[in-house]
This record gives C-alpha cells, structure tokens and sequence, in this order.
C-alpha cells in the first residue's frame, strides 16, 4: 500500500492525520516489498549464479556443459543487471550454432538481478580440446 492509499485509508475512518514526510528507504534499500521485508539495493548480479545457470545448457552431441567445455571465453556483468557473454562454438558449422546462444540468452535472463543478457558468438581464438576443464576431459574419457 503506498503512503497516499494510507492516507485516503485513514482519512475515511474519520482521522484528519497531520501531514508526514515520505517514507524513504534507508541506505542500501532499494524499496520495501509488499509483505514489509527490505529488498536490497539492484546491483549486478552474482557471477557464480550466472555461470551455473550458463552449466545447465549442453551441447546436444556432446554430454558436457558448454562451460566446462570452454565455449565460455568472457561474462560481463554490469551494475544495472546487463549481462553479455561472449562464446564460441566447437567448430564454424556446428549443427547447433543457431539454438546453443539462444539457450545461453535464455539461462542467463532467468537469473536474479538479470536485467538482459546479450550473447556473442566469437570466433577468435578459435576453440580447441585445451580449453576444456579436468571435469569435461574426465566426462569425456580424455586424459
């Protein structure tokens, strides 16, 4: 209910209440939530979450997230939740070229503090079997 509805509120019940200044929030507060609690100032959003959201999506012909497979190369976040992720493919004509930054997109936007996400795909320096992690290398019994 905002200050002014308080008021009309008041008002019908008979009360005349003297005037009040706004309510402000307090440093760090970006606003109240409808249920009184304290909803924290918008900042970016946390790294961690965007590269788990980013690990959930998997390249169809390979059973290893995209991360771990070293597609990743940058994640920018910005303060006002702007998130752009800069990837690569496995090869220039993977089969899944078109739907796999799309997928990224979509993970990332579904993330707390998310405000867009923006996904490029770079093609320098191109991708190669050394940029994968223990994990993908072990997943995919290359050691």
């Amino acid at each position: 209910m905002t200050q002014s509805e308080i008021e009309a509120s008041v008002r019908e019940e008979g009360f005349d209440p003297a005037p009040v200044a706004p309510v402000v929030a307090a440093p760090g507060v970006s606003h109240w939530t409808p249920d009184g609690e304290v909803a924290p100032e918008a900042g970016p959003p946390a790294e961690d979450a965007v590269i788990d959201a980013i690990a959930t999506v998997h390249d169809p012909e390979i059973p290893v997230n995209i991360y771990e497979l070293g597609l990743i190369y940058a994640i920018d976040l910005h303060d006002d939740g702007r998130v752009k992720v800069e990837m690569t493919l496995t090869a220039p004509n993977c089969p899944s070229a078109q739907e796999l930054p799309l997928q990224v997109k979509e993970a990332v936007e579904k993330v707390a503090g998310v405000s867009s996400a923006d996904v490029e795909v770079v093609w320098n320096p191109p991708w190669d079997m050394s940029r994968m992690s223990d994990e993908a290398r072990l997943a995919l019994n290359m050691f």
